[in-house]
Order: C-alpha cells, then structure tokens, then sequence
C-alpha cells in the first residue's frame, strides 16, 4: 500500500512535468505554431511505473521511507500507551491524594489528552512532509539523469511519459536504458 501510494505520487510528479510542456498560448490566437525539424519530431518515452519499481535509488529512498514511518507510528503508540498507564495509575490512586494533587493531576492528564489528539495529525504530517522531501530528490535525480542522457545521446525533440499518453509505439521505450543509467550512476555515488 505504501509502495503503491510512494509510486502513485512519483508518478503524477513525471506526468505533471510532461504535461506542463503542454501549455500553449491561449491568449494569442495568431501565435505562431512551432517549427516541426526537418524529418519530423524524434521522441520517445519512459514508463514511469517500471522506471520506479527497478531504479534502486528510489527502492531505497521508499525503504527508508517505510522504516520512518515506522518508527513515527511507534512514537506514537508509545507516547499512547504511556497515557493509558498514567490514567490508569491515576484511576487507581487518585483516591490516595489530596485535593489539590488530584485538580494538578487533572489538569495535567487533560492537557495530554489533548495533545494525544493533536500527535497523530503532527506525525502524519511529517511522514508526509519527509515522503514529498523524497520524492522530489528521486524526480530530481530523474529529470537531471534525462536531460544529460538526451544531450550526450538521441537528442530528443520530446521524452514523454507512457502514462500520458493513449498509445505510443513501443519502439519509442527508453526506460531500460534509463533505468540502467540511474542505477549505474546510483551505484557510482554509493561508493
């Protein structure tokens, strides 16, 4: 579920950025339509989904990513369960303490009652921070690998991804050379 929801997200990033290309100029009808090279557009496309699934950076980055949202979710039900016993210790000998103990008491437990309530929204929202933190170094990663592969390599007029597209030849796939070059790259700078 979190695989899915960390690709999901990575995903809808790619096609934001292929789809922002897209932008024409609707205020100026008469605009000019962009000259087409001779021998027509050479373009080809990345399958983001494969891209994601094989490229070991963002393997790993989703990796640690999980094991801080998991230790934030046993933060959590630590700071819970300590609570829970504090209450309880206090149902159980409150009786034992006077008046004014108890009132302090009280007034103590209410007050981490209600930042019990708000800690759950605290911590989602650093997982979420820390997964866009994440996800935007992987894109990062990706669109910096792309553009120096096209300029030492085909020179494409357009990379696009596969997933903004209904239907693309599948000879136009570059994803496993990319895939192999973000890996091979990664793997550098791991050393």
């Amino acid at each position: 579920m979190k695989r899915r929801t960390f690709i999901t997200i990575a995903a809808a990033l790619l096609l934001m950025g292929a789809t922002s290309c897209n932008n024409t100029n609707k205020q100026n009808p008469e605009a000019t339509a962009p000259v087409v090279p001779e021998g027509g557009l050479k373009v080809a496309y990345i399958d983001t989904d494969t891209l994601l699934a094989k490229y070991q950076y963002a393997i790993d980055l989703e990796k640690q990513l999980a094991d801080y949202t998991e230790q934030q979710r046993r933060y959590g039900q630590q700071q819970v369960e300590t609570f829970q016993k504090d209450y309880n210790n206090y149902l159980q000998n409150g009786s034992t303490m006077t008046l004014t103990q108890q009132q302090a008491k009280e007034a103590e437990l209410k007050q981490r009652a209600e930042k019990m309530q708000t800690l759950e929204q605290e911590l989602m929202a650093k997982i979420a921070e820390k997964q866009s933190a994440e996800t935007a170094k992987i894109m990062n990663a990706i669109y910096a690998y792309v553009r120096e592969y096209n300029a030492a390599n085909q020179q494409f007029d357009m990379i696009l991804t596969k997933q903004a597209t209904l239907y693309i030849n599948p000879a136009m796939d570059i994803t496993n050379e990319i895939v192999d070059g973000l890996n091979e790259e990664y793997k550098n700078l791991k050393k």
